[in-house]
């Protein structure tokens, strides 16, 4: 069977996350596999780089699925944006190597929370966090320096206890004050259950100087959850794009 490697965009306001799940099939990946199915005359299954969760949207999501049809590349991308929902929108699709995997061969992936503190475009109002306050940039950006690098950051996400591993890189993180809109952009090796969400909330209460620029250290000294920011809104939160080896 051929290896097909797709590039997602998706409005996620209205589905419960990206992965499949036994009480909904009101997902991002459900409806890719329905159509998909329909086009291969067999079950398929959609691998993604990675789950993102309720509400949250993707700019540029990769996944993969096996196949064997006689349309070429163009038919297929044409075939499934006709049956998917206007909210999902297949952009890219190519012939992967047989053994390319979008979960197991991600490199590292980049996410955009956006905050907005005044009032935003109302073509835009979905899609950002609407606080009305203003934060402290350069603070923020001084904070947001402590997180770079090799870290345990279980306090920063809401995983609670974990078997597996929860040290994960960052590789960068940068913010963009953008005409009331405030743009947190982070690059990483991987993240755990809302980290990225945690962070943003983090950095933007330290920001407006509700936290101590110091809570980052003691966050990584003690592992608590408690002592990190809120979590924020799904809304505001977005996959960017994911590179691979």
């Amino acid at each position: 069977m051929t290896n097909y490697k797709i590039t997602v965009s998706y409005d996620g306001t209205r589905y419960n996350g990206w992965q499949r799940q036994g009480n909904t099939n009101n997902t991002i990946q459900e409806k890719l596999e329905n159509v998909i199915s329909i086009m291969c005359n067999k079950k398929i299954e959609v691998f993604s780089s990675g789950r993102t969760d309720a509400g949250v949207h993707a700019l540029n999501q990769t996944a993969n699925f096996k196949c064997d049809t006689d349309m070429n590349t163009d038919e297929i991308k044409k075939y499934i944006n006709h049956y998917l929902p206007e909210d999902i929108l297949i952009k890219d699709i190519e012939i992967a190597d047989e053994r390319f995997h979008s979960r197991l061969n991600a490199k590292n992936k980049t996410y955009e929370y956006r905050i907005a503190y005044e009032k935003p475009d109302v073509f835009i109002r979905k899609y950002v966090y609407y606080t009305g306050v203003k934060p402290d940039v350069e603070i923020m950006r001084e904070a947001a320096s402590k997180l770079i690098g090799k870290h345990d950051f279980i306090g920063f996400s809401s995983l609670g206890k974990s078997k597996k591993s929860t040290v994960r890189t960052i590789n960068s993180i940068d913010i963009y004050d953008n005409c009331g809109v405030i743009s947190i952009v982070i690059n990483g090796n991987g993240f755990l259950y809302n980290m990225v969400r945690i962070i943003s909330g983090t950095l933007y209460e330290i920001g407006i100087g509700k936290l101590d620029i110091q809570i980052i250290d003691r966050v990584f000294e003690e592992n608590k959850r408690q002592l990190s920011g809120i979590t924020l809104p799904a809304k505001g939160l977005r996959l960017v794009d994911v590179k691979f080896e």
